[in-house]
């Protein structure tokens, strides 16, 4: 016992210097790892050696938790927080670019020979062939080689007669521009075909078959072409030109983003067979006055050139005083048979320089568009069916993630319009300037004012597509009112418009006779 008493208090004599010798190494732990070193003798330190080794390692794992725990300034030294922002995106895009760029190397390995081979240009060549029906065809189509059309003509199952290139001055009478009836039909059967599992050029390929037009059979073979060569299908479509609409181009481009094909193709599909049903309510309206029109028009110079003068005869030889309507009459009718053909002419030549003057001038289209829109029932028609056609346009895109700015540039190709082309460009300006779209709508005579109101409340809500959907839907409903109302009252307008025609020279005929019954008496 008294061994360990006296044992105790050296003991409890040498842990206090130990402990003041830690807290001063705390501050310094390197001078304390050697000053532990020293004191420690050889043997002991080479058997310590590993722990002091993982003791070290635990200080630099504890050095780089208190680094991280540090501000930015202090890591890197940056005396604002904006350059330490600046330098930690680049560090963290660094890898990613690094990363990209080795992923990327095979693909553009691969599509360095597609580019050079879009940039060759294709020859236009015409082909005879023997379908299989058994019954022999020719067509045209366009390709990089003879050896490209012949080979794409055996893969379609065609025994090949004959393929040739075209001479330069056989050239193709007018634009391929698909119509919205052939879009409407061919992305419902293409969406149908996708859907039961057929691959996209197998199902483009059933279209080619299936079409009687020359026009359509050479634009599906023209898409089946470009699909096997590996092409995309918008960009399949993109390579004809104007055939295909650049709003379904665009489309198309999203869906192969998402790989939803099928589903924006029926979409599309229902699109345009609203556009189709539209067009043709708008034909049907003016079918009606059209043919009233030509027969009154046919009636009146039947009357004049043949019936007024057998009278005008007879008013000669019994020397009738003629009345000033009757005597206008008989002038009108002289002049036309002396002048009908020269008449005919200018009529011909007026019209073609119309038409002409409004598809090339821009103004002169633009000041005859306004002059309708002014005019009491056609100015509905048209700005309920800009209204409509534009609102269920842009709804479209929006609700399949185009950008605002690129769904403005489509609209304005989409539409013929130019006051609203016009709309369009100060919507576009706006946007730029960081304004909203209905910025440009204000004010607008154009635009009705249920349409710019719901426009503000999609902003507003952040619901613009599914408003923009509302607003169609209701124009076209008031567009088919109007067009309704407007054949009932063309129809009664148009009967008493022949009658009243008639009934004119019938009156100017049966005036003069009244005066020769007179004369005879």
């Amino acid at each position: 016992m008294g061994l360990l008493g006296k044992k105790e208090p050296k003991q409890k004599q040498q842990k206090p210097p130990k402990e003041k010798k830690n807290k001063k190494q705390k501050n310094n732990p390197k001078n304390a790892q050697v000053q532990a070193a020293q004191q420690q003798p050889a043997q002991q330190q080479a058997t310590q050696q590993p722990v002091q080794q993982q003791a070290q390692n635990n200080m630099q794992q504890v050095q780089q938790q208190t680094q991280v725990a540090q501000t930015p300034q202090q890591q890197t030294g940056y005396t604002t927080e904006n350059e330490w922002i600046n330098e930690a995106r680049t560090y963290q895009t660094q890898p990613m670019q690094q990363q990209n760029q080795s992923a990327s190397m095979p693909q553009e390995s691969i599509a360095d020979p597609n580019k050079e081979r879009k940039r060759r240009p294709n020859k236009r060549y015409k082909y005879t062939i023997i379908n299989s029906m058994g019954k022999k065809e020719k067509g045209n189509f366009d390709a990089e080689s003879e050896d490209d059309v012949r080979n794409f003509l055996l893969s379609q199952d065609y025994k090949v007669l004959e393929v040739a290139e075209r001479d330069k001055y056989d050239i193709d009478i007018g634009k391929t521009t698909l119509k919205a009836g052939d879009l409407s039909f061919a992305l419902t059967q293409l969406s149908t075909y996708l859907r039961a599992g057929i691959p996209l050029a197998d199902s483009v390929r059933i279209l080619a078959k299936q079409t009687k037009k020359p026009a359509l059979k050479k634009s599906y073979n023209q898409l089946v072409y470009q699909l096997l060569k590996g092409e995309d299908f918008s960009t399949s479509m993109e390579l004809q030109g104007d055939t295909y609409p650049k709003m379904l181009i665009n489309m198309v481009k999203t869906s192969e983003l998402t790989g939803d094909l099928p589903s924006i193709l029926d979409d599309m599909a229902e699109y345009y067979t609203s556009m189709d049903q539209t067009k043709k309510q708008m034909r049907s309206a003016m079918t009606y006055p059209v043919i009233v029109l030509t027969l009154a028009l046919g009636v009146l110079i039947f009357m004049l050139t043949y019936l007024v003068p057998q009278f005008s005869t007879m008013f000669e030889e019994n020397g009738a005083e003629l009345p000033a309507l009757t005597q206008t009459i008989l002038n009108l009718s002289e002049f036309i048979k002396e002048n009908g053909v020269l008449l005919l002419i200018f009529i011909i030549i007026f019209i073609i320089a119309f038409v002409m003057c409004y598809k090339k001038i821009q103004p002169f289209r633009k000041v005859i568009q306004i002059i309708l829109m002014h005019l009491p029932i056609f100015s509905s028609i048209i700005i309920y069916n800009e209204i409509a056609n534009f609102t269920k346009t842009f709804a479209s895109l929006l609700n399949h993630g185009v950008f605002i700015t690129d769904s403005m540039e489509i609209l304005s190709k989409v539409t013929s319009n130019e006051v609203y082309k016009e709309i369009i460009e100060n919507t576009l300006v706006n946007l730029a300037k960081g304004d909203t779209i209905s910025t440009a709508f204000r004010g607008q005579w154009a635009i009705p004012v249920v349409a710019y109101e719901m426009i503000v409340t999609g902003e507003s809500t952040g619901q613009l597509g599914a408003m923009m959907e509302k607003v169609a839907s209701h124009f076209q409903v008031l567009h088919k009112n109007v067009i309704d109302q407007m054949k009932s009252l063309v129809e009664p307008f148009m009967i008493i418009a022949l009658a009243g025609i008639v009934g004119v020279i019938l009156v100017s005929i049966v005036q003069p006779m009244f005066s020769i019954y007179s004369a005879v008496q």
